[in-house]
């Protein structure tokens, strides 16, 4: 006798990973599906969210590159010397002076003399910057919330985990590359 129906769990409705999968299983019989259809999926969600964060940089007037300055700039607290963002951004340095000159004139950054070694330069980002900066991470965060906001709590802790695990095993026996960029 089948449950009632309040207590069946709801059906998930398939996607387009599930017809791919269906389509190369003759193909490749060997293939596993649960394999190929998180892979696939994983490789969907991240072109989504990745043309969500190109849109983002058009709607907020912002090339990648500059962005990705404005970001890592952010990311040391909103103040850093060249030489620390060049290495940030695996840049030489006078690329990274370039950027810095670009975002200067658009009222992004400054830079200033160190108040401890006049030698040094300090590279701050401006108000204007910092909010272009969060404008375009919002977007893509809200997003990414709304993704994730299928799951619950616990699953999203759970996914967490599990691309944790995936992660470190990645990290620990793939091609030599830069996991961190």
């Amino acid at each position: 006798m089948a449950p009632p129906e309040e207590q069946q769990e709801p059906r998930i409705p398939r996607d387009w990973t599930d017809e791919h999968v269906a389509r190369w299983q003759p193909v490749l019989p060997g293939l596993d599906p649960v394999v190929e259809g998180a892979v696939t999926r994983m490789k969907k969600l991240s072109v989504h969210l990745r043309r969500v964060r190109e849109q983002s940089l058009v709607d907020f007037d912002l090339e990648r590159h500059e962005f990705d300055t404005l970001h890592k700039l952010a990311g040391r607290g909103g103040s850093a010397a060249p030489s620390e963002l060049a290495q940030d951004l695996d840049l030489a340095p006078a690329s990274v002076s370039g950027r810095l000159d670009a975002l200067e004139k658009r009222g992004f950054v400054r830079r200033t003399q160190s108040t401890t070694d006049r030698r040094r330069v300090v590279v701050e980002l401006t108000a204007s910057g910092r909010e272009t900066w969060l404008g375009a991470m919002d977007v893509l965060g809200h997003e990414e919330y709304r993704l994730l906001g299928v799951l619950s709590t616990e699953e999203r802790g759970l996914l967490n985990d599990m691309l944790r695990r995936i992660m470190v095993e990645a990290e620990a026996g793939g091609p030599t590359q830069s996991w961190h960029a």
